[in-house]
């Protein structure tokens, strides 16, 4: 179940071609080798902009459907917060944190976090 709430809270950051608003729809399954264990489809709303010339950086939040194997089919809220930053001409930087309710929409519970870091090199 772990490994399909971090797949879930998974998706890729790029730099984005033009600020402003925008729709994303992202699911995310999860497999134990040929076995289905869910997916997670999230249909986001958001806004990505710029941080002057150094940085640029996304929010983007909605409902999250999740359904896993052999268990009815659940709403939650999602949202990530995301940044990217060039590092030099090829090496850029770029981390993003994701919230998810967790089982149905209920606040009086802890919400699921994911965390990415990571480095991207371009040839």
């Amino acid at each position: 179940m772990k490994a399909l709430l971090l797949a879930g809270a998974a998706s890729f950051m790029a730099a984005p071609a033009l600020a402003g608003p925008y729709v994303n729809i992202e699911n995310n399954a999860g497999f134990v080798g040929s076995d289905y264990e869910g997916a997670v489809t999230e249909f986001h709303v958001g806004y990505e902009g710029d941080l002057g010339e150094s940085a640029s950086y996304y929010i983007q939040g909605g409902p999250a459907l999740v359904s896993i194997d052999g268990e009815d089919n659940t709403t939650e809220l999602s949202g990530k917060v995301g940044l990217n930053a060039p590092l030099s001409e090829n090496l850029s930087a770029y981390g993003e944190v994701a919230l998810r309710t967790a089982g149905e929409i209920d606040f009086d519970q802890d919400l699921e976090m994911g965390t990415k870091l990571g480095l991207k090199y371009t040839f």
